[in-house]
């Protein structure tokens, strides 16, 4: 099942399928290690929603909504 990052709930975990990003956005998402194949699992979610911390790649990552919204993402089940 496919959705999108910022749809996640805490302890959720998936692989990263596409980023639909363009430009800046994509160049620093690729760059903080969010490229297609990679695990991320949400951490925790800021109380009004924005930002989010995820794991990745043995590190936290904070990221903004949108540019969360942007990477679309391989459920686990």
């Amino acid at each position: 099942m496919e959705k999108l990052l910022k749809d996640f709930r805490p302890g959720e975990i998936g692989m990263v399928r596409n980023v639909k990003a363009d430009g800046k956005i994509r160049r620093r998402l690729f760059d903080m290690g969010v490229t297609p194949g990679a695990e991320i699992m949400l951490r925790k979610v800021a109380p009004l929603g924005d930002p989010i911390q995820i794991s990745l790649r043995g590190y936290e990552l904070t990221l903004r909504k949108t540019e969360a919204e942007t990477v679309i993402m391989e459920v686990s089940e």
